[in-house]
């Protein structure tokens, strides 16, 4: 369990039981329980395995993927805002945009989540579309960064595009279904797509650089 020196970022879900058992366990927020409830289900992270997390801020995805993928694993994250949290070693944040960024080439990884969201402007149609847009650049990095055989999380709010994400999603992977996870409001649309298994077929993987 890590420290208690996080602070909790989602105002919106201020003093429900998950922020408080958040801020008590020492997480940076309280959708720490959302991975942790997916990966119990899905089986996706274990010791040594590198992964990829996209809209790592505040950092409590990474605080769960840290303490379960170990010092032989690798956890990057990226995020437009910096990750300012205590972070072991084997775990690095950089500030970017994943609309532009690109995974290392030649660099292979075994799991990519996902748990960005647009910044809101209160037209839901609107929200949904450009949190569709994110899901569809998180599935086109996993297929780049992933081994054949690895997996994904990725959040989405569901909208028009929904079903046609799902196909893509199924078309990647062995393995692709929606899941709403226990802690989510019941007035949300997110949803959360699974991939399991990587087809080899679908890897878009760079190859590694000429030496």
């Amino acid at each position: 369990m890590p420290p208690r020196r996080t602070k909790l970022s989602d105002r919106s879900s201020r003093h429900d039981r998950a922020y408080t058992k958040a801020k008590h366990e020492g997480f940076a927020a309280r959708a720490i329980y959302k991975l942790q409830e997916i990966d119990q289900r899905f089986k996706l992270l274990k010791s040594g395995a590198r992964v990829i997390d996209l809209g790592c801020w505040p950092g409590s995805w990474m605080q769960y993927t840290a303490g379960k993928v170990g010092p032989e694993g690798r956890v990057l994250g990226i995020d437009l805002r910096e990750v300012t949290i205590a972070l072991p070693d084997f775990c690095e944040a950089i500030v970017g945009d994943v609309t532009e960024w690109s995974p290392p080439a030649g660099e292979t990884f075994d799991v990519v989540l996902s748990d960005m969201a647009p910044h809101t402007t209160g037209d839901r149609h609107s929200d949904q579309w450009r949190s569709e847009e994110l899901c569809r650049r998180a599935i086109e990095i996993a297929r780049q960064a992933l081994r054949p055989g690895g997996h994904l999380v990725v959040k989405v709010f569901q909208g028009g595009a929904f079903p046609e994400l799902l196909r893509e999603l199924r078309g990647a992977f062995q393995e692709g279904k929606a899941y709403h996870a226990e802690n989510t409001r019941a007035s949300s649309t997110e949803q959360y797509l699974i991939g399991r298994g990587l087809k080899a077929s679908a890897s878009l993987r760079a190859p590694a650089p000429a030496t």
